[in-house]
């Protein structure tokens, strides 16, 4: 089956959705999503008590030779990053601690999608 440009869209959108439902689950607020700036996009900006968490969402499908996780490469790192930077500094919460998580979404058997959260997966520093 091939995939289309619409198809993947969709399909990540969903993951997106999927994600924010399974933080919001797990006592997060949802600030906001899909955040984009020149550079960059911040696929959910949650906060997590005093703590501002900037979240990438990773969806692979079955038969991926490459897992979420892996797919998240130093470049995508220093591009969340600077979105997140942009954000700080558009919401002037340079004070605010924060984190960047990622949450890895594969398709699941009982469910439709599965969510392994890794809190703290990269910092600013990388």
């Amino acid at each position: 089956m091939i995939e289309t440009r619409e198809g993947r869209r969709q399909q990540g959108l969903a993951a997106e959705e999927a994600a924010a439902r399974y933080l919001a689950a797990k006592g997060l607020h949802i600030v906001q999503r899909n955040f984009c700036c020149r550079g960059g996009e911040i696929d959910v900006v949650a906060r997590d008590g005093d703590t501002l968490v900037f979240v990438e969402v990773r969806y692979r499908g079955t038969g991926s030779l490459e897992s979420p996780m892996e797919s998240v490469t130093t470049r995508k790192q220093r591009r969340l990053i600077h979105a997140a930077s942009i954000y700080l500094q558009r919401q002037h919460s340079w004070q605010m601690p924060c984190r960047f998580d990622v949450i890895a979404i594969t398709p699941g058997r009982i469910r439709r999608f599965r969510a392994q959260w890794i809190k703290n997966a990269f910092d600013a520093s990388s």
